[in-house]
């Protein structure tokens, strides 16, 4: 293997492992436990998994890879505190819209060489890429793979309390 080629493995299987993790803890919750909350007063994991597919969905315009499929669940779980919006999917649902949007994201992600992660994300302008081409692709997939493990981090600690 090249060193692009181990680069590239490296990221998709550091994105996948984030995710199945999360898919597997999801997967041992029932939706009751989703309305459970982190912590007192906190949000639901009901609302942590609107959020983060929120955020991944948002990821295809950034990282140039098309159009958002659920652009509708940005009100409810970005714009607003949790239980502002009422919920409008179901657990079942929502845990299916998590999936094709993840889905989706690795399948790009499969298909990229070094040169796609490292090309610039599109919030930001050719002359700040050029002072700054940490500004990529990969930056950005990183961030959200940390967030996503903050937010795992939380589901489990509420898992275990209850």
């Amino acid at each position: 293997m090249t060193n692009e080629e181990i680069l590239r493995v490296t990221v998709l299987n550091s994105w996948k492992l984030a995710i199945n993790r999360l898919g597997m803890t999801l997967s041992e919750l029932s939706d009751e436990q989703l309305q459970q909350h982190v912590a007192p007063g906190k949000n639901r994991v009901f609302y942590l998994l609107g959020h983060l597919t929120a955020i991944h969905d948002r990821m295809f315009p950034l990282l140039g890879l098309g159009n958002r499929l659920h652009p509708e669940l940005d009100e409810t779980y970005i714009a607003n505190p949790d239980r502002v919006v009422a919920d409008r999917l179901s657990a079942t649902e929502l845990r299916r819209v998590w999936s094709e949007v993840n889905n989706r994201l690795i399948a790009a992600f499969e298909r990229f060489t070094l040169e796609d992660w490292l090309h610039k994300h599109t919030a930001v302008s050719d002359e700040d890429f050029a002072k700054d081409p940490g500004r990529n692709r990969l930056a950005v997939v990183l961030s959200r793979s940390n967030h996503m493990s903050y937010h795992l981090g939380q589901i489990i600690l509420a898992h275990s309390r209850h």
